[in-house]
Formats: structure tokens, C-alpha cells, sequence
């Protein structure tokens, strides 16, 4: 995001830097596995909160801001859920089985790899996960995934049904030289993984 200031990775950087954010990563695997929400859910959830919060909060605060939300709207809080507790070993079984977000494809896929697209100029009012820097810039396919749920579609309001209608996946690489200007490292360059509501033929 513009007016942040440069980006210093840290040298070794720990996993976590205070316990509590070690809790927060735990609560948010744990309440996850309940199925109350989906992770397009959780992750419109942190990108709800006020920008006054947002902005000024650290990576696991968000979450746990976030986390916060989700479980109230879900009734966590207050009583009104109708599941059962979870144990350990269930919570275990379930994120070892992992979750497949593929899809059997409604249509043929638009693109295919070698082809050039563009991104499209979109500013929707929920979530997404085209990138604000990576829109309405040209790209080269170098990889079709296959039909997976779409997440601007999957992050409805916690409680509602989310559109199961899945969507082509591609990976997009983008000339580092185009999203960062000339004066970038023209070696460098973005793969992106886009839906295929994000792209249009490039002109």
C-alpha cells in the first residue's frame, strides 16, 4: 500500500513473535474447523475491520480482531450455536484431511498458457484476491489450474450460503518492469494466481 514506506524483511525472522500470537493462529485453526465459516469468509472478516485499525495493527492482531467478529456472528459467544465442542485429535483429523477447493468445470477454459491477458480494473465492494497493484496490467498465462471455487463469491456474510458456481484458475506472470516502473530490476518478475473473472484478452 502507497505511503507506507519501504518493506525491511527481518533476518531470521521467528514464526511468532509473542506467545499470544501463537494463541491466535491456534483459536483461529480451531473455531475454523467447526465449518462455521469458509476461509474466504475469515479472510473478508479481516479485511472489513476499520481502516483505523486495520492499517496500525500487526499480522496476527488482525487476525485476532477478525477472529473476534466471526465468532460472535456465528453465535460462539452468546449461545445460540447449535454444534458440539471440538476435541484435539478431531480438530487434528480435520486439518490433516485438509479441504479440496476444486471443482468440476461448468465450461472450457478461455485461456490457455502462452496466451496474453490483462487484469481487469475492478474495485468490488468485498472480497477479492486480485491484488489492487496487479490490476489493469498485461501478463503472459504460463499456467491453467482448473475450475476452483471463486472467493469473491465464497466470502458472503458469515451465515449466509456461499455461490458454489466455480470459476478457471490461472497462474499470470507480470514484468516486475510494468508494476514497479522502468527503474525496477527487469529480471524481476509477479506470477499471479487469478480467476478468470479477473482477466480479458489483452489488446
Amino acid at each position: 500500500m502507497h505511503c507506507f514506506g519501504d518493506v525491511h524483511p527481518e533476518a531470521d525472522e521467528p514464526v511468532f513473535h509473542a506467545d499470544w500470537e501463537a494463541r491466535v493462529l491456534a483459536l483461529t485453526l480451531a473455531t475454523g474447523s467447526l465449518g462455521d465459516w469458509n476461509i474466504d469468509q475469515s479472510r473478508s472478516a479481516r479485511e472489513s475491520l476499520p481502516p483505523e485499525v486495520y492499517v496500525v495493527s500487526s499480522y496476527y492482531r488482525i487476525w485476532f480482531e477478525a477472529l473476534e467478529r466471526s465468532i460472535a456472528a456465528a453465535g460462539l459467544l452468546d449461545g445460540t450455536h447449535d454444534g458440539s465442542a471440538r476435541t484435539w485429535p478431531q480438530i487434528e483429523r480435520t486439518l490433516a484431511r485438509g479441504t479440496s477447493y476444486a471443482r468440476e468445470a461448468a465450461s472450457p477454459a478461455r485461456f490457455a498458457v502462452g496466451d496474453h491477458v490483462r487484469t481487469r480494473m475492478r474495485h468490488p465492494a468485498g472480497h477479492t484476491r486480485l491484488p489492487r497493484y496487479a490490476r489493469d496490467q498485461t501478463g503472459t498465462v504460463v499456467r491453467v489450474h482448473g475450475a476452483y471455487v471463486f472467493p469473491d463469491r465464497s466470502a458472503v456474510p458469515i451465515g449466509d450460503v456461499p455461490d458454489p458456481t466455480p470459476e478457471w484458475m490461472y497462474t499470470v506472470e507480470i514484468a516486475g518492469t510494468d508494476l514497479w516502473g522502468s527503474d525496477s530490476d527487469p529480471a524481476v518478475s509477479v506470477c499471479l494466481d487469478a480467476w478468470e473473472p479477473y482477466l480479458e484478452p489483452a489488446a
